[in-house]
């Protein structure tokens, strides 16, 4: 018992600060920078490369929803027009706002004053694993750890949408978790919010198109926050829930 005390001293002060400079390492790839004015004429490199189809021409424009961060187009373009940056912002209010074509993203602005004074302050959240791998799930999770300290801002997931403000939602909504879904969806006591995490839950991913599965959140459960990523890193989760609450424009 005295040597655990004795590690857990010697650790420190685990928490990050946030909102706050964090420096990813360069291995993360965060917000995709476009560099239009480079694309070579017929030079279709990054668009082939792309497993997801997340990449248009004339002019370039990539899809954040349907992107796997996996660094491919970056690769296989000859100059240098799609690069990732290690910015961990990468959430969203619109599904338009996620097609980047080289100006300055559109992050998540908050809602309205009504819901901030609801939610502001006190946020219950019930995850729906709609057919999901468990990677978002796991970054979900990792936010209640030490170091992340989801609770601390007022926000925590419950076992039952009933208990829940909203629900936080992964995976492409295969066809079994369809009907699974509107259930829990309607048996959250309004007003309620919707985040739609990774690229699964926004586009499909890579199971779009597959058939057995709503290629994301289908439309009768409305979407008010669209966080990127496959799957997204806890800060980036930490940032767009902030965001929607006004807790980062506020300073807080």
């Amino acid at each position: 018992m005295l040597q655990l005390f004795k590690t857990r001293f010697e650790q420190g002060k685990r928490t990050l600060e946030f909102p706050g400079e964090h420096t990813l390492p360069d291995r993360f790839r965060g917000l995709p920078a476009l560099r239009p004015e480079l694309c070579r004429d017929g030079c279709a490199a990054c668009a082939e490369s792309c497993p997801t189809e997340a990449i248009q021409l004339s002019p370039l424009r990539l899809d954040l929803a349907r992107c796997l961060f996996c660094g491919a187009c970056a690769e296989a373009c000859p100059e240098g027009a799609i690069s990732f940056s290690n910015r961990y912002p990468l959430s969203f209010r619109s599904r338009e706002a996620m097609v980047l074509d080289g100006s300055e993203a559109q992050l998540a602005g908050a809602l309205d004053q009504r819901m901030r004074s609801l939610f502001g302050r006190s946020l219950r959240l019930r995850q729906v694993a709609a057919g999901d791998c468990s990677g978002c799930a796991a970054e979900l999770t990792a936010l209640g750890n030490v170091v992340f300290d989801l609770g601390r801002f007022g926000i925590q997931f419950v076992a039952s949408p009933r208990h829940a403000d909203g629900l936080v939602i992964t995976g492409p909504v295969t066809d079994n978790m369809r009907f699974a879904l509107r259930q829990a969806y309607e048996a959250t006591p309004s007003p309620k919010i919707v985040i739609a995490v990774g690229a699964c839950a926004l586009s499909g991913g890579p199971f779009r198109g597959s058939g057995h599965s709503a290629d994301g959140v289908p439309p009768e459960v409305p979407v008010d926050l669209y966080v990127a990523g496959c799957p997204p890193h806890p800060l980036t989760l930490l940032d767009g829930m902030l965001r929607l609450l006004g807790r980062i424009e506020a300073g807080r």
